[in-house]
Order: structure tokens, then C-alpha cells, then sequence
């Protein structure tokens, strides 16, 4: 799952530097990248969200703890 995980951030946030680690249903997400630059936090949160909503929902995830930063 990790390495899937990694693979679809990377689809989504191309320019990015991905950090994933997961351990059984948790998992830390450290995603940075400029795109980032113009959101919100809770936007930047919901982007990376949004690449693994389906492991949330079907359970394989339960704590996900995202970490979304511009380069600066």
C-alpha cells in the first residue's frame, strides 16, 4: 500500500518530494510541493486527501496524519 500510495501522490502533485510511511491501518503523509503555494491548509489537506479517500473508506486506512508544505 505504501508504494501505491506514493505512486498516486505522485500522479497528483508531479513537482512533488513524497514522504510515505504506513504501519498496519496508520499511515504520515509528508507531501511538499509549490503547488501548495496559493492554499489553505485545510485545502492543501484535502488535495492529499482526496489520492487516498477510497483506503479510508473501505478501512484499510484509519489514521492518516498529512503533512502538505510548499518548498519554502
Amino acid at each position: 500500500m505504501q508504494q501505491e500510495i506514493t505512486q498516486r501522490l505522485l500522479a497528483e502533485f508531479p513537482d512533488a518530494s513524497v514522504d510515505v510511511q504506513v504501519d498496519g491501518n496508520r499511515a504520515v503523509l509528508e507531501v511538499i510541493s509549490s503547488r501548495f503555494a496559493d492554499m489553505s491548509r485545510v485545502a492543501r489537506q484535502q488535495a492529499v486527501y482526496a489520492c487516498i479517500e477510497d483506503h479510508i473508506a473501505s478501512g484499510a486506512l484509519h489514521a492518516v496524519t498529512i503533512r502538505a508544505q510548499t518548498p519554502d
